[in-house]
Parts: structure tokens; C-alpha cells; sequence
């Protein structure tokens, strides 16, 4: 073996070697990672146990509405934890949201407005967007309060059917509908809406529609036939809002936690208690290393794509 030979094969050996060493430290470094991940999702994932900022016995919760509203659950919960709580003396609803599913926005405004009926503070603050089922659920607060910038409003019900028919046509598919009566299947996504339909679907958007303006008007003092104005599904900013009468002031989220304080009446800085939130859905997937967190996941993906309502208090932006 010549002197060139014994050179390359100690060369290939080295690259050999440190490539096994860079693989080894790099898969320790991401086990060490997912781990960190892992647990902390673990701790996180509850939604049972509250933050808490500050000391004293003077405490207000913050709740957040920062989700398109698929469900009531979490929002009726925590108002219903925070409301009976003696210790916490108000509530903050911090609201971003374009809105979502009717009856969903509608168990929120009740869950709220039942607090405050109840004699506790609940001061609303509106950051980026409180729109449609968000601006809703926000009615039912004693106070409104928004950014300058924010959109506000959209008050308006939408129903949003997608027609494969010609889809299905092209691909083969076929339906045999065997119905109870002739709009059992409207809305059906694999003919086309017929004229019947269309009355059917309007006459129940135009009911949630005159709900919606019921609770605004009696919410906000505007007389009913002037809201409609304003009504027609647009929004606006937090100035425009204030001008209209859909919010009582303009302020920053820290402002709204010193009227909430106020309106408690708490001096100084409070303790703010919230619930801890979930993780990112995304990080959740890629922390899924049992069945129990895949099934989450996969019910989180359902919900979030294939559940959604067809009845909704939205923003479609």
C-alpha cells in the first residue's frame, strides 16, 4: 500500500468520524429541544392554573377573546370562575377577534352581561379588530374600549355555501337524496341553491340579523331604525366607532386596566390573574409525541377546518 492510499484512507476515516460526531451532537441538541418543548406544552396545555402579576389582595382577571369563536366554552368558563370569585374585584375582556359562529357569540354576551348584571365590573378593550360575534359578545360589558386604529363593528350575519356540482360532474360523482321534505337538503353542496332555498336561508339570516341589532341597540342606547345606518356588515375604526356610539372611549389596553381598576374601586396598580393560555396549534403538532397529544391535535385541526358554522357573526376579510 503506497504512502497516497494510507493518506486518503485516514482522510476518509476523519470525515467519517467527525460527521458521526456533528450527527450525534445534532440529534442530542433537538432531543434536549423537543423535550424542553415537550414538557413545557405538558404544563402549559391545561388551562387550569393562573398567571398572576403583582401582589396584594386587589385583584382583577383579564380574560382574552383572541380566537375566531367556534365554541362558547372557554369564555362562559372563565366568566362564570371569575364572576363567583369574591377576590377578584372586576373583569377585563381583552377582545381580537373577527367574530364567528351565532349561538357561540351569543352564550359569550350572556355569560358577560350576567356578571355584570351581578354588580362586578367587566370593562371591554378592543385592540386590533372586535368585530361581528366579537363585537357582539362585547355588548355585554359595562364599558367599551378602543384603539383609535381599531376595526369595530361589522355588525351583520352571513351564511357562506360552497357548490361542488360541476366538480362532481367532471369526476363522476353522483348523489341519491331520499328526503323528508323539499328543504331537508338545501344548502347541499352538490346541486345548486333553487329559489325556495335562498328564501329559506334569508329568512334565517335576516332573524339572527334583527337579534344582533336588538342586543346592540338595547346595549348601546341607539335607537334601532338609526343603527341600521351603520349596520350593514362594515366596520370601522375605533375613532368612527366612538363618533357613532359603539364604544364609550378610546384608549390602549393599559388604559383600559386602569378604568377597570378604577371601576373596582381598587388604588394603585392591581393584580391581574388570567388563565394560561394553550400553546400555538403548530408547536402543539410538532409536540405530539404520544396518541393522547395526536388526538388533540387532530381534534383542534377538525374543529378549526371542518367545523365551522354555517350560522355566523363574522368578518370575512
Amino acid at each position: 500500500m503506497d504512502q497516497t492510499e494510507i493518506v486518503k484512507k485516514q482522510s476518509n476515516s476523519g470525515r467519517w468520524f467527525w460527521g458521526i460526531l456533528i450527527a450525534l451532537i445534532s440529534i442530542a441538541i433537538l432531543f434536549v429541544g423537543f423535550s424542553i418543548i415537550f414538557f413545557a406544552n405538558m404544563v402549559s396545555d391545561t388551562g387550569k392554573y393562573d398567571e398572576v402579576t403583582g401582589r396584594g389582595n386587589s385583584r382583577i382577571a383579564v380574560v382574552d377573546l383572541d380566537f375566531t369563536i367556534l365554541s362558547s366554552e372557554s369564555i362562559v368558563r372563565q366568566f362564570k370562575k371569575f364572576g363567583e370569585d369574591k377576590s377578584i374585584k372586576a373583569i377585563l375582556l381583552h377582545v381580537n377577534t373577527p367574530g364567528g359562529g351565532v349561538a357561540a357569540s351569543q352564550e359569550m354576551y350572556e355569560a358577560i352581561k350576567k356578571v355584570k348584571d351581578n354588580g362586578k365590573p367587566v370593562v371591554v378593550s378592543i385592540s386590533s379588530l372586535g368585530a361581528s360575534g366579537g363585537y357582539y359578545a362585547a355588548c355585554g360589558g359595562s364599558l367599551i374600549i378602543a384603539n383609535p386604529g381599531s376595526l369595530v363593528g361589522s355588525i351583520g350575519v352571513i351564511i357562506n355555501l360552497t357548490n361542488f356540482k360541476d366538480l362532481a360532474e367532471k369526476i363522476g360523482i353522483t348523489e341519491n337524496i331520499i328526503k323528508s321534505g323539499e328543504l331537508k337538503d338545501a344548502g347541499n353542496p352538490f346541486r345548486e341553491l333553487n329559489e325556495k332555498d335562498k328564501e329559506y336561508f334569508q329568512d334565517i339570516v335576516n332573524d339572527s340579523y334583527d337579534q344582533f341589532l336588538d342586543v346592540v341597540s338595547k346595549s348601546r342606547k341607539i335607537d334601532k331604525e338609526k343603527l341600521k345606518e351603520y349596520a350593514n356588515g362594515r366596520v370601522f375604526t375605533g375613532r368612527q366607532a366612538k363618533e357613532i356610539g359603539l364604544i364609550d372611549s378610546l384608549g390602549t389596553y393599559e388604559d383600559a386596566v386602569k378604568i377597570t381598576s378604577r371601576l373596582a374601586g381598587i388604588d394603585g396598580d392591581p393584580v391581574i390573574v388570567k388563565e394560561k393560555k394553550k400553546d400555538n396549534i403548530f408547536f402543539r403538532i410538532v409536540d405530539s409525541f404520544s396518541d393522547n397529544n395526536l388526538k388533540s391535535v387532530k381534534n383542534e385541526l377538525k374543529s378549526e377546518f371542518f367545523e365551522q358554522p354555517i350560522l355566523q357573526y363574522k368578518f370575512v376579510y
